[in-house]
């Protein structure tokens, strides 16, 4: 487009790096303020509106403004990623606690969207329970956040159900194993003592082929607890899988991933014996 242009000679630039119009195209205009102007005029001593000259010159200097000197792009702005990207619910818990302050020893529900979705006064009826999921999330992102959503609430059993997550992303059953192992570390050195109860990675339709791996964590996980004193491993699997592989559509929403209320009520039956009593103490006795 620009070899088109019947101009000739390099365009002079501003000081702010624009192309400006060459003079010649720029003098019918400055003519218009002088009587004796040779520059064309039409009937009436007017400008003809029709100007090719003046047409060019308003178009260069329109395609200079809008056109970006190639090789610039715009600024995007940067996409939050790790841990970090929870901050927004992280604070959205921290403003509800200031509004309504959670009870005293809860029982700490914490995960990702399949507890964040579980109405837990709803089936843990009489139980001093406390929702601390946030939807998305893996353990790592539990471990990094544990100070605001589970140490600062000294509660007196831990319920967690995450990994589905971070297998979907790509990380190993090995690597599962080992984020859960630092969760339980981290929060027994400010907690000794205290129950934690994880939820076995749940088989489901969404993501039924990464079932193999999602089991071989499980597998890595349910060792590990059997090892240690305060830690409980829930196998929900096995009764999800018990009508058919993969599970039955009805324990699911339409998305095949997250539960359906029956879906709850199955995890419900098999987490609740797990669970102390409304005036059971943590086993450090505090």
């Amino acid at each position: 487009m620009r070899s088109t242009l019947p101009l000739t000679g390099p365009r002079p630039a501003t000081t702010d790096g624009l192309p400006r119009c060459p003079s010649r195209t720029a003098a019918p205009d400055a003519s218009l303020d002088h009587a004796g102007s040779s520059s064309p005029r039409g009937r009436g001593g007017k400008q003809p509106a029709s100007s090719p000259r003046r047409l060019w010159s308003i178009a260069l200097v329109a395609w200079s403004v809008l056109v970006p000197p190639t090789g610039i792009v715009p600024a995007q702005p940067a996409e939050t990623t790790g841990p970090q990207r929870w901050e927004k619910a992280i604070r959205a818990f921290e403003q509800q606690d200031r509004r309504t302050p959670p009870p005293q020893d809860p029982i700490l529900f914490v995960g990702s969207s399949s507890i964040r979705l579980w109405d837990v006064q709803k089936f843990f009826p009489g139980l001093p329970v406390l929702n601390r999921g946030f939807g998305g999330s893996e353990i790592s992102d539990a471990i990094h956040f544990a100070d605001r959503i589970v140490i600062k609430y000294r509660p007196r059993c831990i319920v967690m159900y995450a990994g589905d997550n971070d297998i979907a992303r790509g990380k190993t059953p090995q690597r599962v194993a080992d984020d859960f192992r630092r969760f339980v570390r981290n929060v027994h050195a400010e907690l000794p003592g205290t129950p934690i109860v994880y939820i076995a990675i749940k088989p489901s339709i969404a993501r039924w082929k990464l079932w193999p791996q999602m089991r071989q964590a499980n597998r890595l996980i349910a060792e590990f607890c059997r090892r240690h004193p305060h830690l409980t491993f829930v196998d929900i699997a096995t009764p999800m899988l018990r009508h058919g592989q993969p599970p039955p559509r009805e324990l699911f929403v339409k998305d095949g991933l997250h539960l359906s209320e029956k879906g709850y009520r199955l995890w419900a039956d098999l987490v609740r014996p797990h669970l102390p009593s409304d005036d059971t103490t943590r086993r450090d006795g505090r």
